[in-house]
């Protein structure tokens, strides 16, 4: 079989890391055709979009695609690439295995956890009143006329939006990935001690999800909180559910735990279409120096190959992977033991396939 699959380079690193991974998922045999789809700050010229809907297009008629990072503006200029490919395909979960690796230099031992992001709601919709806008002030006005606050007139303001259907499918998404990959426990995360009428509306959903899986544990945990236990010992947990910014920092936070971004792969899936993606970003100042770890984009794919039903391929890939980081000597700088040297992005590639081709 041939699977049709989008690939989207990213910019920055992207297309040095995608194209690693894309040699190391053909070495495993599995067979794929790729629709190659660019998308960032170097496409708007051309298409006057970061976000062209040829891309949306191969996603929707392919419905798995692997992308590498696109850089975010940061303070300025066109909102997040990656926020709107989610959004328009409504890739409302946010999945970031987080999993020590014997080899990579980490702080702790046998972590293998998993972050479930809720990817479209929270204060990522987007909805912000610039100060000293008219909108702004006429909805500083209604806060103090319905005796909500005082909001200062030169205040810029973001909404925090999470509703029933949003918390309710992800949570669910986490108990059904908890049943599929053997997993025990979930846990749901909030500030809903003090935002009781969003965080208290997500916490109260998935109390009542967790009702229908008796087989998995459930517990919940202030998010505050959550980061320390994390540090203290983070082998107590399993599947970690949370609204979207949370999520996003703790799935950093956990891959903090386990090495680095370098190792943090990740996907975004919706019930149609699912974009896999590592957790780190573009780092342009690393482009074109074949310096860059490719490793989070080839967890990735291991991931991919999972969603495809290739269990086999994705099991030796994984495999191949580990065994390179152990052997230490085809490993990029970020994961060399006391040391600034390592090798480059294609060399790690090479190592892989090695690998795999040993069996």
């Amino acid at each position: 079989m041939v699977y049709n699959v989008t690939l989207i380079p990213g910019d920055g690193i992207g297309p040095e890391v995608t194209e690693a991974a894309r040699r190391v998922l053909e070495a495993t045999g599995v067979a794929f055709r790729w629709d190659m789809e660019k998308a960032g700050a170097d496409v708007i010229d051309k298409y006057g979009t970061p976000l062209p809907d040829s891309v949306l297009g191969s996603v929707r008629k392919n419905k798995v695609a692997l992308k590498g990072p696109i850089t975010t503006p940061v303070g300025s200029g066109f909102r997040s690439v990656n926020v709107a490919l989610r959004k328009k395909l409504d890739l409302y979960a946010c999945v970031r295995p987080c999993k020590t690796y014997p080899g990579v230099p980490s702080l702790y031992k046998d972590v293998d956890l998993v972050v479930v992001r809720e990817n479209e709601e929270d204060l990522y919709v987007g909805i912000e009143f610039e100060r000293g806008t008219p909108e702004a002030l006429k909805l500083i006005q209604l806060t103090a006329e319905t005796k909500r606050g005082n909001i200062s007139e030169d205040s810029g303001i973001s909404l925090k939006v999470i509703s029933e259907t949003g918390s309710r499918r992800i949570v669910r998404f986490a108990f059904e990935y908890a049943c599929a990959y053997g997993r025990k426990k979930v846990t749901a995360i909030s500030k809903a001690n003090i935002l009781k009428f969003s965080d208290g509306l997500f916490l109260r959903v998935a109390r009542e999800v967790a009702l229908g899986y008796p087989g998995i544990e459930f517990e919940d945990r202030l998010v505050d909180n959550m980061t320390m236990q994390l540090v203290k010992n983070p082998r107590q947990f399993d599947v970690i559910v949370a609204p979207n910014l949370y999520g996003d920092i703790l799935s950093d936070l956990c891959a903090g735990l386990v090495g680095g971004l370098g190792v943090a792969p990740g996907a975004n899936v919706g019930d149609e279409v699912a974009v896999f993606e590592p957790t780190h970003g573009s780092a342009p100042k690393y482009s074109g120096q074949n310096k860059a770890n490719p490793m989070a984009v080839m967890l990735s794919g291991v991931m991919m190959l999972r969603h495809l039903g290739e269990e086999d391929a994705a099991g030796r890939l994984e495999k191949a992977i580990a065994d390179v980081i152990v052997d230490g000597k085809n490993v990029t700088y970020d994961i060399m033991p006391d040391s600034a040297s390592g090798v480059g992005t294609s060399q790690v590639a090479d190592a892989v396939i090695e690998k795999l081709a040993a069996g």
